[in-house]
């Protein structure tokens, strides 16, 4: 009899704990607190800012069942002058004609996303950050370095878009030098990220459609001007170094995204199907949306950019070249201005 009763205390030992443990997602201390930071935490979140920050999310607050918003996500901040100021280089640094630098582009995409993919598929299942996630992989003291490289790969991304489209906005308006577009940019961008997951998604929701109208008709104008040129592949072991080179600053491209893919699906319920949000950044129409989100904007930007830089020909001692100058002048935004705005003032002209 008392061994039966040892038993019984040891199973209900382990229920207990078991209970415990199932339950045990971190209350969040502003709900019920009256000091000024549960005040503004509480005006954060209804003013639409995400007040959470690294705890788990609750199952019950995992209310994100759009997938649409899993596509967007990644469909917005792939569609932009980053992607395009890659493309560039295939020809531009390593020497590269337009068939093989669109063929590195498809296939160093088409690897790089599969890891994104695959870590969006956590964010649902723990309710945790990508790098919180980490922990159970590399340890406390492990992730604090993957956590230091995901910081600098971030930076260096920002870095890049905002000079990027500096740059860009330099070739359109030169009297704005490139300090003063770097500041535009990087405040737009903190105002965005301020707010944290639900702005965020919204925002993305919508912010692809201009860039996907600017680049339809940048690619549009390129095309009418006749300014293509076809550059042939190259041959030997430059063409090999090249195309290595290339694809892995293609594939590094893609691949950054890993540091960050669960983030964006911890509000998504731990029911979501994981093949719905892994072939979500993969494959998509509407519902599988996230390769769509990754693959599309990814290769549709670095291809235009292939197309539009072969117009800078063969000889990088043009000084003729009004494509060759505007890129050695301001960079991929110097590309696009003398794309765009020579037939943007005939039709200003024509307006007036």
């Amino acid at each position: 009899m008392p061994h039966a009763q040892e038993l019984d205390l040891e199973k209900n030992s382990a229920n207990s704990y078991i209970q415990f443990d199932t339950d045990a997602d971190v209350p969040v201390e502003y709900e019920n607190g009256d000091t000024w930071y549960a005040r503004a935490q509480r005006w954060a979140e209804k003013n639409y800012m995400e007040p959470r920050s690294t705890e788990r999310v609750p199952e019950d607050e995992r209310h994100d069942t759009s997938l649409i918003n899993v596509c967007t996500m990644w469909l917005s901040p792939n569609m932009v002058m980053g992607h395009f100021a890659v493309g560039i280089l295939g020809k531009a640094i390593y020497g590269m004609g337009v068939v093989d630098s669109m063929l590195v582009i498809l296939f160093a995409n088409l690897l790089g996303v599969l890891p994104v993919c695959f870590f969006s598929c956590f964010g649902p299942v723990f309710g945790l950050r990508q790098m919180i996630l980490g922990r159970f992989w590399f340890g406390s003291y492990g992730i604090r370095i993957v956590s230091a490289i995901a910081c600098v790969s971030g930076l260096g991304w920002a870095t890049v878009n905002v000079i990027v489209g500096a740059e860009l906005i330099h070739a359109v308006n030169t009297d704005v030098p490139g300090w003063a577009g770097i500041i535009i940019i990087a405040f737009c961008t903190f105002l965005i990220t301020l707010f944290g997951y639900k702005v965020v998604h919204y925002y993305e929701r919508y912010s692809w459609i201009p860039n996907f109208i600017v680049y339809l008709i940048l690619l549009g104008t390129f095309i009418h001007s006749g300014a293509y040129v076809h550059i042939p592949m190259g041959t030997g072991s430059a063409e090999v170094s090249g195309v290595l080179s290339f694809f892995s600053v293609v594939f590094g491209t893609a691949i950054s995204w890993s540091s960050m893919a669960a983030d964006y699906t911890v509000y998504h319920p731990p029911t979501e199907s994981k093949r719905k949000i892994f072939f979500l950044r993969l494959l998509s129409v509407r519902e599988l949306a996230t390769w769509v989100g990754l693959m599309f904007p990814s290769i549709f930007t670095e291809w235009i950019s292939v197309i539009v830089v072969s117009a800078t020909g063969l000889d990088p001692t043009d000084t003729n070249n009004v494509y060759l100058n505007g890129y050695n002048d301001s960079g991929a935004g110097g590309l696009i201005g003398a794309v765009l705005i020579p037939h943007l003032g005939d039709l200003d002209a024509s307006a007036s």
